[in-house]
């Protein structure tokens, strides 16, 4: 189908450049020297998991991404876990993106805008960003990219049922990826004002925009519960703003470089609607609820693409070097922020780091203890390293208990159980820790490591940290251990009533 969309002609047709772009781009440091940061892992465990499994995950947490983990699933049952499983479907996305900005910009500004926005996508660093990302948000840039090309067929005069069904399919299945691509209506919604699209033509669009809604109306409901979340994103300020008022000032400028787009079919009219409403409209429902993140509308750089495209190819109609030296000097400038977006400290941490550092450490019948209990990934990702450690405080695995950490038992258990040991590893953040631990349950794990316990190995790797604590001798006796600083941080007082 997208083939079909695309169009073939000329040979080789405009927008393979583009995407063969992307794709090496793509491919160039895929594995990040073989790492894999939390938010990834979260994909790459639930991925494991049996369709079952997944299915009873979603109903207490993360079902807005249940599309996108039964995707991987099947690709992890299929080609087997690991960094290319994980980050290639991204790479292929983005690809599809370049090629249907490439085929916007043809049809809207000409050949070299086509280029021109299919080549600068790949470059913007917020998609380089996720180009090599294991989560569902390059799919979603993907699926909005197929249908801005289907809305501007239909306003080309392609406004056939087979289209708008097509349409429809296209935005729902973004919505299942991540249902505040729903914000990409309004954008499109939009270009059908400022083209004066027919009444005919809008009413088909509402038609099969509303179905889209309409399918996605009960995982937008159901989500809703689990609301919690987010709960750990910060309320828009003005500061968060700057960058996205960088962007729409970038776009704007491209807009009119390539001249007016109202009343007419044009880059501008298809463009800036795409660029600035999904964004504005996010920081609207942020003043409610804070929701404001770049990559829940990631799908918006493909109007600023496409803006950049069509200005770029405007300057060039008196300037022809503008275009090629543009492009060569901004993928210049971009070259060290490429490279770095490619090297494991562009991420807050590294699990699979942490998962060898475990495996050289333990020694038979070590206990192991997450603070906090989402790093627990560690272990789910890299069971192997974990094998013939006991974890202390889990009284019901992620699978069991459709969780994505697991529950844990309360701190009086814990206690227990960590008296019972000779020597835990921890695993948690390389940053100070805070003080106090919020959880009841973490604050009994740092008391008793603080009392009873002394450091004997402690290693930082990767924005992770995985620490080995050895009991200390009676009292009266000669301890050959040393206190570190997590052991200097857990001397707090226990708190072994409370709940997490």
């Amino acid at each position: 189908m997208i083939l079909r969309i695309l169009g073939t002609r000329p040979n080789p047709p405009l927008w393979t450049l583009p995407a063969a772009w992307t794709v090496a781009f793509g491919l160039w440091g895929l594995s990040r020297q073989d790492s894999v940061w939390r938010d990834e892992a979260a994909t790459w465990q639930v991925a494991l998991r049996p369709a079952g499994a997944i299915g009873h995950m979603l109903e207490n947490v993360d079902v807005v991404h249940g599309l996108y983990y039964l995707l991987m699933h099947g690709l992890f049952s299929s080609f087997g876990p690991g960094t290319t499983t994980l980050r290639l479907p991204s790479v292929l996305a983005t690809a599809v993106a370049a090629a249907c900005v490439t085929e916007l910009g043809r049809r809207l500004a000409g050949a070299r805008a086509g280029l021109a926005a299919g080549t600068v996508l790949g470059l913007l660093p917020a998609v380089q960003f996720h180009l090599q990302e294991g989560r569902p948000y390059a799919l979603v840039a993907a699926g909005a990219a197929v249908s801005t090309l289907l809305l501007v067929r239909a306003l080309e005069g392609h406004d056939r049922t087979r289209s708008w069904a097509a349409y429809g399919c296209t935005v729902l299945v973004c919505a299942l990826l991540n249902w505040l691509s729903l914000l990409l209506l309004p954008a499109h919604l939009a270009t059908l004002l400022r083209t004066r699209a027919g009444r005919g033509l809008r009413r088909r669009w509402a038609v099969a925009s509303g179905a889209a809604v309409a399918g996605a109306l009960p995982l937008v409901l159901f989500s809703a519960g689990q609301a919690g979340q987010v709960d750990w994103i910060p309320p828009l300020t003005w500061p968060a703003l700057v960058g996205p008022a960088v962007l729409l000032a970038i776009g704007g400028l491209g807009a009119r470089l390539a001249g007016p787009g109202r009343g007419r079919l044009s880059a501008a009219a298809v463009g800036f609607p795409l660029l600035a409403l999904p964004q504005a409209a996010l920081a609207g429902i942020s003043l409610v609820r804070p929701l404001f993140l770049d990559r829940y509308v990631l799908f918006s750089l493909l109007g600023l693409a496409l803006l950049i495209g069509a200005g770029l190819a405007a300057a060039a109609r008196t300037a022809p070097w503008v275009l090629p030296v543009t492009l060569a000097v901004t993928a210049a400038a971009l070259l060290p922020q490429a490279q770095a977006k490619r090297s494991p400290d562009s991420r807050v941490d590294d699990v699979l780091a942490a998962a060898e550092e475990v495996g050289r450490l333990k020694e038979p019948g070590d206990g192991v203890l997450f603070v906090p209990a989402a790093r627990r990934d560690t272990a789910l990702v890299s069971p192997d390293a974990f094998r013939g450690l006991r974890d202390l405080a889990l009284a019901e695995g992620p699978r069991e208990s459709g969780t994505l950490k697991g529950v844990e038992t309360g701190p009086a258990a814990i206690r227990a159980a960590m008296r019972d040991q000779r020597r835990i590893l921890l695993v948690t953040d390389a940053g100070t820790p805070p003080d106090p631990l919020p959880s009841a349950r973490d604050r009994t794990k740092a008391a008793v490591l603080a009392e009873d316990f002394a450091v004997v190995a402690d290693v930082r790797v990767r924005g992770r940290r995985v620490t080995v604590y050895e009991r200390r001798a009676a009292p009266g006796g000669a301890s050959r251990n040393r206190t570190g600083a997590w052991g200097r941080a857990f001397r707090i007082r226990p708190d072994p009533e409370g709940t997490a």
